[in-house]
């Protein structure tokens, strides 16, 4: 049993009041940490981003996207945004700003799509003006759609060269997974406009999508580009154990369903095993599962001991798991705000060097990271 896994447990035997008492402080390796409400009564926000005058856009998952100023205030719902069905784990997910947004006014936002198959990840940009989203562009669409509300993915992330990283889920079947004829389980490379770039490892190969990435993934809910190699990782659920942080290469088979480690909900082995030839091995796996959702590198100043460490939301045991890098590989972790009280949907660093964090639930809050003087 790993340390990080010792902590969370250890975290779930505080109840009743002395667990209220503590959500405001907490003591981690390097800082204590106060945890200060930045706003709340957002209901089920699952992503945030922050435009140039330091306002955030947030998601919320029943369809409606909210702007909220640095001391909390949260707007009516932005006007004109795209029918989005919210069921099950659906509904309105990651959202991102474009670089050039004081240019271009361009955000990203993915969504489970209603049709009459079912419903499918979406990705569409649209320019944000002040009544309102206008010119809306669907720029991806998931083949086929399916009657599901399972893994829907939805992270989105903007290499440097421009090309738009989106992590879409299985959504439930599978065996599909290894099919790459279709949608599913797989993180998505394509241009800001909706082409495929040339470079894409499956261009012009029979029976493959072409805007595919890398495949064999379960359900990919954390996507962050590393702010020195420029390379894009990215964690996903596993099952009943085994959610993983892997590093996408071009091509690559991330093996779900057929090697995983954990098991089942029913405790069944899931596939061969945990490797076979030709599959890529995590460079990070949790057993028992931390449910994880948004990703982050730090990188400022606030925390100067943090910098350099990937920061991971867990809807499971409530808190945000610091990982120390060297390279490409995992050599520390610890639980940060082990517990909170709230699922923790997602994990962001603002401009302003703090760490932010949106809690899942029907009183949503965002939450902000500081360290105690």
């Amino acid at each position: 049993m790993t340390q990080l896994v010792r902590l969370m447990l250890i975290s779930l035997m505080v109840i009743g009041l002395t667990r209220i008492a503590a959500a405001q402080s907490y003591a981690s390796e390097h800082y204590r940490l106060k945890v200060v409400t930045v706003a709340q009564g957002l209901v089920k926000p699952w992503a945030l981003a922050w435009l140039p005058d330091g306002r955030m856009l947030v998601t919320e998952r029943p369809g409606r996207l909210r702007v909220v100023s640095p001391d909390g205030e949260i707007s009516a719902p932005v006007r004109g945004l795209p029918d989005v069905d919210d069921r099950g784990q659906g509904g309105l997910l990651d959202v991102l700003i474009d670089p050039d947004f004081l240019k271009n006014r361009l955000i990203y936002l993915s969504y489970s799509e209603p049709g009459s198959d079912g419903s499918g990840t979406v990705v569409a940009r649209a320019e944000l003006r002040d009544d309102g989203l206008e010119k809306i562009k669907v720029i991806f669409r998931q083949f086929p759609k399916v009657e599901s509300g399972l893994h829907f993915g939805s992270r989105l992330a903007l290499a440097s060269d421009g090309t738009l990283f989106i992590t879409v889920g299985e959504r439930g079947q599978r065996e599909m997974a290894q099919d790459p004829s279709v949608n599913r389980g797989q993180v998505i490379r394509i241009h800001t406009d909706g082409r495929i770039p040339a470079d894409n490892p499956f261009v012009g190969r029979p029976g493959h999508r072409p805007e595919i990435w890398s495949y064999g993934h379960r359900n990919p809910q954390g996507a962050a580009i590393h702010p020195e190699t420029g390379a894009l990782w990215i964690h996903e659920h596993g099952a009943r154990g085994g959610d993983e942080v892997n590093i996408p290469k071009p091509g690559g088979n991330f093996g779900w369903p057929v090697i995983a480690y954990g098991t089942h909900y029913s405790g069944a082995k899931i596939g061969i095993g945990r490797s076979a030839p030709g599959m890529e091995q995590p460079i990070h796996y949790w057993d028992p599962s931390i449910a994880p959702s948004g990703l982050a590198f730090y990188s400022g100043d606030v925390f100067p001991k943090w910098r350099g460490s990937l920061l991971v939301g867990a809807l499971k045991f409530r808190l945000v798991a610091r990982l120390t890098l060297k390279g490409e590989r995992v050599v520390g972790q610890e639980a940060l705000v082990a517990d909170i009280g709230e699922r923790i949907r997602d994990v962001r660093q603002g401009p302003d060097g703090y760490v932010y964090l949106l809690t899942d639930s029907r009183a949503g809050r965002i939450l902000r990271l500081e360290p105690e003087s």
